[in-house]
């Protein structure tokens, strides 16, 4: 049985992982996070790991590794990382049901916690 991931990579998030990572010399991956902050409550956070903290979820796609913060956990279940580059823009998106709304600007975020009975499979 495979083991469930807090979230999922697209090929081009993954390869953008490996792109960062493989260019500084004691990159293990990224790491996914949250914060306070902005007009809408809260942003994602995007920093690279040079050690694994305990509790980190880890996601690996491609040879790319994905650490997702603990206290991130609940607001990042069943998210979708892409990475895309438009006229205006150039970044990792994240495609979240637990958003319920997003700044003007799409700088930041408002996030409900995902509620763990959903992730439980109906008996019937």
């Amino acid at each position: 049985m495979g083991r469930f991931s807090v979230i999922t990579l697209t090929d081009a998030a993954a390869s953008r992982v490996v792109e960062i990572t493989s260019s500084r010399e004691d990159a293990l991956g990224i790491r996914v996070g949250i914060k306070k902050g902005g007009c809408a409550g809260m942003e994602y956070t995007i920093d690279l790991v040079t050690e694994a903290k305990p509790g980190d979820d880890v996601i690996e796609k491609n040879g790319s590794k994905v650490f997702v913060a603990p206290e991130a956990v609940l607001y990042l279940l069943g998210t979708e990382m892409d990475f895309e580059i438009t006229k205006l823009r150039t970044g990792f998106v994240f495609n979240n049901p637990n958003q319920t709304s997003a700044c003007g600007c799409g700088e930041s975020v408002e996030l409900t916690p995902a509620r763990p009975e959903a992730l439980t499979p109906a008996i019937s």
